[in-house]
């Protein structure tokens, strides 16, 4: 699923009353398929710029336009409703850390990741991600029996659990030791070209951005010195 922005800006509103600029992207592309790592400084906006292409965020303008099936949506002008449908039905999100819901199982957690959308639930699916991500003989354990790297494999197959498009990954290895976010890195890179998604992944580690095909410097992208993000 391409994407494509174009004058998108987003910013806050400070304590003092001022405006400060956080993002303003003239133009970017990601192709179909596409793996690109998105590199920066702390607080340069990384996150919100993920948090806009996931439709968490809403701009204060310009567009971001998804290609499907020959068409441009612009989820910049959809309702709040209609971006968490889209997002729920075409993009997987990783997060830092994993977000599990505790009470449920390894394999309930991939299925509530089915949830979001109007398509039924596909246990035989959940099952295949698990075990792709190692963890065929924990689909009944819940996180608290999980170390960190499982929980974050969990969340890792949750977020292809729809098989989406587009996977936004911020900062998946962060709280990762070496050997853990290198299998992490892998498994989330496998399982998008196993879906045909494309990969857009946040890191400040430059060994697992080096990796990925397109590395990009958000300042390289930003047209604004952003202080927060």
């Amino acid at each position: 699923m391409p994407v494509v922005l174009n004058n998108l800006r987003k910013e806050y509103v400070a304590p003092d009353g001022s405006t400060v600029p956080v993002i303003h992207v003239r133009h970017f592309e990601l192709a179909d398929g596409e793996q690109v790592a998105l590199i920066g400084s702390s607080g340069s906006g990384k996150t919100t710029l993920l948090h806009l292409l996931a439709g968490i965020l809403t701009p204060d303008a310009g567009e971001i336009l998804f290609q499907l099936n020959g068409q441009a949506t612009d989820i910049a002008r959809l309702s709040e409703a209609h971006r968490d449908v889209f997002r729920g039905r075409h993009i997987g999100y990783i997060f830092q850390t994993h977000h599990l819901l505790a009470g449920f199982t390894a394999l309930e957690n991939v299925q509530l990741g089915m949830s979001f959308t109007n398509r039924a639930s596909d246990p035989a699916w959940a099952r295949h991600l698990l075990a792709e991500v190692g963890l065929a003989d924990r689909l009944h354990y819940k996180p608290d029996r999980l170390s960190v790297g499982q929980q974050q494999r969990v969340a890792v197959a949750r977020a292809l659990a729809n098989r989406p498009q587009l996977v936004l990954a911020d900062e998946p290895t962060g709280a990762l030791d070496a050997k853990n976010a290198q299998q992490v890195l892998d498994l989330i890179r496998a399982l998008c070209v196993e879906v045909g998604a494309g990969l857009l992944l946040v890191s400040h580690d430059m060994n697992i951005a080096r990796q990925l095909p397109r590395v990009l410097e958000l300042s390289e992208l930003n047209q604004t010195a952003a202080p927060n993000g």
